[in-house]
């Protein structure tokens, strides 16, 4: 399918699939999506210093490089699993200059390995981040009370809703510890009422900029156990 680099709302870039009229991120800003949904409504309710994260969607990277980012911030220690079906080429993701909008220049090398770094194997990117690049489908998934945290960052369902059922969000559960949780920015009906159906408590929550509402949802049990 076409792709090309889109400028969003916020000044900063993601990828415009043509045939679908869909992104990779919110139009209405991409950074700033990532941050609300991921770090502010994620990473944010996740206590301990050692986070176990999995990234359904690793796409242009950049959820793991501003986790990379709160991590160093944090003293965390972050082990990162993203699962991607099909990888986006070099040329794609030198272009979205995630590293000068976000005024980090030193870690451009930093942002490359995340995307250069070998797939199906944990890599140490640096001291306090390990990064293990999956290139599946989401439903080969079979983990097990492995994760403290999922950011679901699939396509939307409107493109597609075999990636937002019952089947795949009982992999979800399935794949978090006992009082995991799971932060999509999606606020459909459809996929509240599938995570409720699995087992999740299921918040609504403010969204990011242009979007109302997104999902929390928490496999009942302390937390990060």
């Amino acid at each position: 399918m076409k792709r090309r680099i889109i400028t969003t709302g916020d000044g900063s870039k993601t990828i415009h699939i043509e045939d679908w009229d869909e992104q990779y991120h919110s139009k209405h800003g991409a950074i700033q999506e990532a941050y609300h949904v991921f770090i502010k409504n994620g990473l944010d309710a996740c206590s301990g210093s050692q986070i176990s994260v999995l990234e359904i969607g690793f796409g242009t990277g950049l959820n793991a490089f501003i986790t990379l980012l709160e991590a160093a911030k944090r003293q965390l220690r972050i082990h990162y699993t993203g699962v991607e079906a099909y990888p986006i080429a070099s040329e794609e993701w030198s272009e979205l200059e995630y590293v000068s909008q976000l005024q980090v220049p030193s870690l451009k090398p930093v942002f490359e390995k995340l995307h250069k770094c070998s797939w199906e194997t944990p890599i140490h990117v640096d001291n306090r981040f390990v990064l293990h690049k999956q290139q599946k489908d989401f439903r080969s998934i079979i983990d097990e009370d492995l994760f403290n945290l999922v950011y679901f960052d699939a396509f939307g369902a409107r493109v597609q809703p075999e990636l937002w059922t019952e089947q795949i969000f009982q992999k979800m559960f399935a794949a978090l510890k006992p009082g995991g949780i799971l932060v999509t920015y999606s606020a459909k009906g459809s996929v509240r009422r599938a995570m409720q159906s699995v087992g999740f408590l299921v918040e609504r929550l403010p969204g990011p900029p242009g979007k109302r509402e997104m999902l929390r949802a928490t496999k009942s049990g302390p937390l990060n156990l």
